[in-house]
């Protein structure tokens, strides 16, 4: 297997490359089991984040980020399921399709949930923006619920995220076409 060594909030890390598909390859960086990435990645992103009342995030490989973001700081944080849950009543639904993802996949919030964003402001994070396709998803159930986005924030932006302006983030992460 190939490796892209990089370091992430000072911490120097081997990422295993996987096909997407015939032309490119990814460097995949998962948080999950890296307590040290996922604590001073943390603390590195709320230095440069605006205020917030509360973290939002996709299932799951946003969910160690969002959960220490949100003990290192604002202490609340809600995550979009990828399925409905029996205790879950009064859903609010998006459709999106990820670069991880093969498939399209829905994301869904509880009313509960729903009722604990609206008119609060909203950071929304996850462990690494590509396409976008889940970060406008998650943008989306906040503009429904009547929550406002102060903030989107991510460890590493792949590839031409990096050139974006309208996201906060740690390093670039660049990918590997064949």
């Amino acid at each position: 297997m190939k490796y892209y060594e990089m370091t992430i909030a000072g911490c120097k890390r081997q990422l295993p490359l996987c096909e997407v598909s015939s032309t490119l390859d990814i460097a995949a960086f998962i948080m999950f089991n890296d307590v040290e990435v996922t604590e001073k990645s943390a603390a590195e992103l709320l230095k440069i984040c605006p205020e917030h009342d509360i973290v939002l995030t996709a299932e799951a490989k946003g969910i160690p980020l969002c959960y220490e973001m949100a003990r290192q700081g604002c202490r609340k944080y809600i995550i979009a399921r990828k399925s409905q849950k029996l205790y879950m009543t009064d859903n609010l639904s998006v459709t999106c399709k990820s670069i991880t993802t093969a498939k399209e996949q829905t994301l869904y919030l509880s009313g509960s949930d729903a009722e604990q964003l609206k008119g609060k402001r909203v950071l929304i994070v996850d462990d690494v923006i590509s396409t976008g396709h889940s970060l406008y998803a998650l943008e989306e159930l906040v503009k429904q619920v009547g929550g406002n986005i102060v903030g989107k924030a991510t460890v590493l932006a792949e590839g031409d995220a990096a050139k974006r302006d309208d996201i906060i983030f740690l390093e670039p992460l660049p990918v590997f076409p064949k």
